[in-house]
C-alpha cells in the first residue's frame, strides 16, 4: 500500500514525538488494533476481510487509516498478499502487546469486582516443585486475595509469551533471559539432577556403578533434546561413546512420566532431586543410587521490566524467595 503524502507527518510540524503520540492516542481506535492482529495472522486481505466479517474494500479503508495514524506505508501489497515493512512488523507487535493487556486488564477488573485484590498470570517449567508452586500460590490467594492463572511449558516457550505480554512473569531456567533487555529475574534455587525409576529396578541396580553404555540399553523417558536436561543427557552419552538412546516417550510431563515408571521395572528417567521426591511421595518409584556431577541452569523467577513493579509480582517474588530461602536452610 502507498503512503498517504497529503497527510501531514505524525511527528507534526515541530518534530516532536509528545506531538505524534498525542495524535496517535486521540485517534488509535479497538478496530485498529484488531485489524492489525488479524493481517499479521493472515497477510492477506482476502482472508482478514472473511473473520472480520466485511468487505475487502473495508479492509483496506481501515489499513489506510492506521497508515495515515503513522504517516508512512505498513504494508506492501505483493502477489502472496500483504508484505509488512518494518514499521509495520512493529505496530503489529505492538497492537498484539496492547490487546493482551487489554484482555488482562478485563480479567484483572473481573476478579476486583468479585471481591479479589488482582489476578497474576504465571508460567512454570514442569520441573519446578509442586510443592513449592502449591504453597507458592496458596500464600498469595490466602494472605492477599490474589486470584492466578498458571500455563506450563518449556521456559523458551514461556519466555516468549512474557514478551509478547501473554504471562505477568515467569518461573522458568535464568539461561533463558541472557540477551533480553527487557526483561530481568530472581534466582530462587539451583536443581540437581537424579535418575529415577520403578523400585524394583532400583533393587537390581543396587551395588553396581554407574555405566552409561548398559543404561543406553534401558528404556528412557527423556524430554526433548533442545531442554538442558535432554541437552545435557544427550552430552553424557556421547561422551561415553555410547549412542543416545532414543526415549520411548519424550516428554517433561510429570503425571505421564510417574505413571509408566511405576507401571514399568525397565523404564529409567532423569529429573531434578526436588521432582523426583515429589514423585517418590506418589509412591512405587524412587532414586537411583548414583550422583550426578552437574547442575541445571538455576531456577528463577522471570519477570518484565517496568516502570512501575506490579504489586501481585511483588508480593509473589517475596513468597517465593523466603519458601525457598527456608527449604534451603533446612
Amino acid at each position: 500500500m502507498e503512503a498517504r503524502h497529503s497527510e501531514p507527518s505524525p511527528l507534526g510540524q515541530d518534530g516532536s514525538a509528545e506531538h505524534a503520540a498525542a495524535r496517535i492516542i486521540s485517534r488509535m481506535k479497538m478496530r485498529h488494533l484488531e485489524m492489525l492482529k488479524r493481517v499479521g495472522q493472515h497477510g492477506s486481505l482476502t482472508q482478514v476481510a472473511r473473520e472480520a466479517g466485511i468487505t475487502q474494500p473495508a479492509v483496506t479503508k481501515t489499513l489506510a487509516e492506521i497508515e495515515s495514524l503513522f504517516g508512512a506505508p505498513l504494508f506492501v501489497r505483493s502477489g502472496r498478499g500483504l508484505a509488512p515493512t518494518e514499521m509495520g512488523r512493529l505496530a503489529m507487535l505492538k497492537a498484539n502487546h496492547m490487546l493482551h493487556e487489554l484482555h488482562h486488564w478485563a480479567c484483572e477488573m473481573e476478579a476486583v469486582r468479585k471481591g479479589r485484590s488482582a489476578r497474576l498470570l504465571i508460567g512454570a517449567v514442569p520441573y519446578i516443585s509442586g510443592t513449592l508452586l502449591t504453597e507458592a500460590v496458596t500464600q498469595l490467594y490466602e494472605r492477599h486475595n490474589i486470584v492466578i492463572a498458571i500455563k506450563q511449558a518449556t521456559t523458551d516457550q514461556l519466555v516468549q509469551a512474557l514478551c509478547n505480554h501473554e504471562l505477568d512473569c515467569v518461573l522458568g531456567r535464568a539461561s533463558a533471559v541472557a540477551g533480553r533487555d527487557k526483561l530481568w529475574h530472581e534466582v530462587l534455587y539451583t536443581q540437581r539432577p537424579v535418575l529415577i525409576g520403578h523400585l524394583d529396578l532400583i533393587k537390581r541396580l543396587k551395588g553396581r556403578r554407574l555405566d552409561w553404555r548398559a543404561l543406553a540399553a534401558i528404556n528412557w523417558i527423556l524430554p526433548s533434546p533442545e531442554t538442558p536436561v535432554g541437552a545435557k543427557m544427550a552430552e553424557l552419552f556421547t561422551q561415553a561413546q555410547v549412542p543416545v538412546p532414543l526415549p520411548i516417550i519424550e516428554t517433561y510431563a510429570i503425571d505421564v512420566m510417574h505413571g509408566v515408571l511405576s507401571k514399568n521395572d525397565n523404564v529409567i528417567s532423569v529429573v531434578p532431586e526436588d521432582i523426583a521426591r515429589d514423585m517418590m511421595r506418589r509412591g512405587a518409584v524412587g532414586i537411583l543410587p548414583w550422583k550426578m556431577d552437574w547442575e541445571l541452569p538455576p531456577l528463577s523467577l522471570i519477570r518484565r521490566v517496568r516502570h512501575t513493579p506490579m504489586d501481585a509480582e511483588e508480593k509473589f517474588s517475596r513468597i517465593l524467595k523466603r519458601l525457598c530461602g527456608h527449604a534451603q536452610e533446612c
